[in-house]
């Protein structure tokens, strides 16, 4: 007799290209401990799925890799013209803490501004 395990849903992988640094301030999330992103998607997501992120900096070549998870969600039509999207929370490990530290490197004195984000 066979035993059927259930499969677990694979993590979606999303690669998110930052350009710029006005688009990496908009993106991401200093209030998560070990960092986040906002990803501007259509696809739908629910608070706590695993989602594995391709993320490229400005003037930076390489691609950081996180295997993050949907801390929340932005509906399509959402208040005050927001995108649509969803959040994405860093684990906590030695990655995601070096990934932070480059981004706030990257953004310097732009983290303190009071400028609007996608975030909150």
């Amino acid at each position: 007799m066979s035993t059927i395990t259930p499969s677990t849903p694979r993590p979606s992988v999303i690669q998110l290209a930052i350009k710029e640094k006005a688009a990496l301030y908009a993106a991401y999330i200093p209030l998560f401990t070990d960092g986040g992103v906002f990803i501007p998607t259509a696809r739908d997501y629910k608070l706590g799925d695993d989602v594995y992120v391709l993320l490229s900096l400005p003037d930076d070549p390489q691609r950081y890799p996180v295997a993050g998870k949907v801390a929340w969600v932005t509906p399509a039509r959402a208040a005050a013209n927001r995108t649509q999207g969803v959040g994405i929370r860093f684990p906590s490990d030695e990655k995601s803490r070096l990934l932070k530290l480059k981004i706030e490197e990257i953004l310097g004195g732009h983290l303190a501004s009071e400028r609007p984000t996608q975030t909150i």
